[in-house]
Protein backbone atom coordinates (compact mmCIF):
# COMPACT_ATOMS: atom_id res chain seq x y z
CA UNK A 1 0.00 0.00 0.00
CA UNK A 2 2.50 2.68 -1.22
CA UNK A 3 0.58 5.76 -2.52
CA UNK A 4 2.61 7.07 -5.56
CA UNK A 5 3.23 10.83 -5.88
CA UNK A 6 1.59 11.80 -9.26
CA UNK A 7 4.25 13.36 -10.52
CA UNK A 8 6.72 10.89 -10.46
CA UNK A 9 8.02 9.24 -13.72
CA UNK A 10 6.80 12.47 -15.66
CA UNK A 11 10.33 14.11 -16.85
CA UNK A 12 9.77 17.58 -17.32
CA UNK A 13 12.25 19.29 -20.34
CA UNK A 14 14.26 22.21 -19.93
CA UNK A 15 14.58 24.66 -23.03
CA UNK A 16 17.90 25.46 -24.31
CA UNK A 17 20.48 28.32 -22.85
CA UNK A 18 19.00 31.49 -23.54
CA UNK A 19 22.17 33.12 -25.89
CA UNK A 20 25.47 34.74 -24.11
CA UNK A 21 25.52 38.86 -23.58
CA UNK A 22 29.24 39.33 -23.95
CA UNK A 23 28.62 41.87 -21.24
CA UNK A 24 27.55 40.01 -18.48
CA UNK A 25 30.26 36.67 -20.00
CA UNK A 26 33.20 38.99 -19.55
CA UNK A 27 31.33 40.46 -16.03
CA UNK A 28 31.70 36.96 -14.76
CA UNK A 29 35.28 35.88 -16.00
CA UNK A 30 36.35 39.06 -14.45
CA UNK A 31 36.91 36.66 -11.12
CA UNK A 32 38.93 34.31 -13.09
CA UNK A 33 42.00 35.50 -11.87
CA UNK A 34 43.78 37.35 -14.79
CA UNK A 35 43.21 40.05 -13.03
CA UNK A 36 45.21 39.99 -9.61
CA UNK A 37 48.28 41.22 -8.18
CA UNK A 38 50.46 39.38 -5.62
CA UNK A 39 48.51 41.68 -2.77
CA UNK A 40 45.28 40.54 -4.05
CA UNK A 41 46.01 37.23 -2.68
CA UNK A 42 44.94 36.59 1.02
CA UNK A 43 46.20 33.06 2.21
CA UNK A 44 45.23 33.19 5.81
CA UNK A 45 42.03 33.40 7.60
CA UNK A 46 41.45 35.02 10.80
CA UNK A 47 38.76 34.45 12.84
CA UNK A 48 37.37 37.12 15.79
CA UNK A 49 34.64 37.24 17.91
CA UNK A 50 32.89 40.17 18.47
CA UNK A 51 29.34 41.47 19.58
CA UNK A 52 26.58 41.48 17.42
CA UNK A 53 26.61 45.34 18.31
CA UNK A 54 30.17 45.96 17.33
CA UNK A 55 29.29 43.21 14.14
CA UNK A 56 26.60 45.86 12.61
CA UNK A 57 28.58 48.76 13.23
CA UNK A 58 31.16 47.38 10.94
CA UNK A 59 28.51 46.51 8.54
CA UNK A 60 27.03 49.58 8.57
CA UNK A 61 30.22 51.37 8.21
CA UNK A 62 31.60 49.45 5.28
CA UNK A 63 27.92 49.67 3.38
CA UNK A 64 28.21 53.52 3.64
CA UNK A 65 31.83 53.40 2.56
CA UNK A 66 30.84 51.36 -0.31
CA UNK A 67 33.77 48.44 0.32
CA UNK A 68 32.84 45.19 1.80
CA UNK A 69 33.25 44.36 5.57
CA UNK A 70 36.73 42.27 4.72
CA UNK A 71 38.29 45.26 2.81
CA UNK A 72 37.66 47.86 5.64
CA UNK A 73 39.05 45.95 8.16
CA UNK A 74 42.19 44.89 5.75
CA UNK A 75 42.84 48.31 5.59
CA UNK A 76 42.16 49.23 8.88
CA UNK A 77 44.83 46.05 9.78
CA UNK A 78 47.07 47.07 7.45
CA UNK A 79 47.31 51.38 9.42
CA UNK A 80 47.68 50.11 12.22
CA UNK A 81 50.09 47.10 11.44
CA UNK A 82 52.28 48.17 8.79
CA UNK A 83 54.70 45.95 7.03
CA UNK A 84 57.44 48.17 7.65
CA UNK A 85 57.14 49.48 11.74
CA UNK A 86 58.92 53.03 11.88
CA UNK A 87 59.05 52.64 15.67
CA UNK A 88 61.63 50.53 17.89
CA UNK A 89 61.16 47.76 19.65
CA UNK A 90 62.68 47.26 23.18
Amino acid sequence: MTAEHPSRGKRIAIGARPPAKPQAEAWVRQGDGENLQKGDLFTARLTLDVTPAMRARIKVSAFTQGTTVAELLRALLDREFPETRSETCP
